[in-house]
């Protein structure tokens, strides 16, 4: 059973910056991938970033250049520092993680979501 714990949402000016950060806890065997979804009023649940445990990174094409994942293995942390944010990317934004748990089953797990707003 892995808990995620998501903070670092919150209200930005277009152009400003926020950072999200995610903290895992629990009894698990391996976590892989860990990452971020957004879901946005009327859309689809999409994929932001993700970082596999060997340090491996994605990023979805919108966000590019602008978010930067960065995960520590041993405090089980996953963060996304956002720059240039854009009306756009106004969403919540879960966390997720793919964990292999004690009984040797792939699970996949989300935080609670944190609101993010970029609007003047």
């Amino acid at each position: 059973q892995v808990h995620l714990v998501e903070s670092g949402g919150g209200l930005v000016q277009p152009g400003g910056s926020l950072r999200l950060s995610c903290a895992a806890s629990g009894v698990t065997r391996v976590i892989n991938p860990m990452g971020w979804y957004r879901q946005a009023p009327g859309k689809e649940r999409e994929l932001v970033a993700s970082s596999s445990s060997g340090g491996s990174t994605n990023y979805a094409d919108s966000v590019k250049g602008r978010f930067t994942i960065s995960r520590d293995n041993a405090k089980a942390t996953v963060d996304l520092q956002m720059n240039s944010l854009q009306p756009e990317d106004t969403a919540v934004y879960y966390c997720y993680a793919r964990a292999l748990d004690v009984d040797v089953t792939w699970r996949d797990y989300w935080g609670q979501g944190t609101q993010v707003t970029v609007s003047s």
